[in-house]
């Protein structure tokens, strides 16, 4: 049984992005089980795949994830994006859920209600991700509640921290400076106007390339650049030009100082000198 064919169970009831206070007196009203019918659902899920089972499974446990959801309300995002993302963690938990444990699906269940939330929290809450790594997703989810005031933390309480989560006292600043930043729009808006507020990355990041003093500089050095390389391979001579274009241009076959070596009947050494000299006064004419 894969998790997507619960799916359609968990839709039979008021979906959560639509009437939310509806969904929630909808799931608060299906009877929960006890231990034995929730044993009983379970090894018929398991032992032959019975889907009317896992559907029974999935909807008497939709209150907990409403529970669950509601403490994470304050991060600012939607309460009914919440529930869904508990939804599939809940799917997840009953699909994976053995009976002969002996414990309570609802005790099971909570870890990955609990991780399908969290993802969707790290994935949503700022257009910048604020926590990557083990310790990062640590801080972000226990800092709140391991405050004790507004404000910076003092040097003992960043202390205090650090040990009590496992982490180290510079993992704490970093979190607690990316919580207390914000995110920006590049462009300031028409309502933008206070000029007390923060400044649009607009006003102070540039690209270069836009600028066209800049381009034109650009456009006139290669151009310059260019005439001088030209005029400098003109005044070669055709061996040193043959060499220089076969070593350093052709893209097919670079020759070896040995092969163009018996090739002009001179020694590789030879070659190597003609070759260097002839780079020597390319460098020379480009300096100029």
């Amino acid at each position: 049984m894969t998790t997507t064919a619960l799916v359609p169970y968990a839709q039979q009831l008021p979906a959560a992005t639509g009437d939310l206070d509806a969904y929630i007196r909808a799931v608060s009203g299906v009877p929960m089980l006890d231990a034995d019918e929730e044993q009983d659902l379970a090894r018929k899920l398991q032992q032959r795949n019975d889907l009317e089972a896992a559907r029974k499974l999935v909807l008497a446990h939709l209150r907990f994830v409403v529970h669950i959801a509601r403490g994470y309300h304050g991060y600012g995002l939607p309460l009914g994006d919440l529930i869904q993302e508990g939804n599939v963690g809940l799917m997840k938990a009953v699909k994976r859920f053995d009976p002969e444990h002996g414990v309570r699906l609802v005790s099971f269940a909570v870890h990955w209600i609990r991780a399908e939330i969290h993802e969707y929290i790290l994935r949503n809450w700022r257009i910048v991700k604020v926590a990557t790594t083990k310790a990062q997703r640590k801080l972000f989810f226990n800092l709140r509640s391991a405050k004790q005031r507004l404000g910076w933390f003092t040097h003992e309480e960043v202390e205090t921290v650090a040990r009590e989560l496992g982490v180290t006292p510079g993992d704490v600043l970093e979190m607690e400076s990316r919580l207390s930043g914000n995110d920006l729009t590049y462009d300031p808006t028409p309502d933008d106007d206070d000029a007390d507020g923060p400044v649009a990355p607009a006003a102070y990041l540039s690209n270069p390339a836009d600028d066209p003093l800049a381009q034109l500089e650009a456009e006139d050095w290669e151009a310059r650049t260019g005439h001088r390389l030209g005029a400098a391979l003109e005044g070669l001579d055709a061996r040193a030009r043959d060499i220089l274009r076969r070593r350093w241009l052709d893209e097919d076959h670079k020759p070896t100082l040995h092969e163009l070596a018996a090739e002009y009947g001179v020694s590789a050494e030879r070659i190597r000198q003609i070759e260097a000299g002839a780079l020597k006064k390319l460098k020379t004419a480009l300096a100029a």
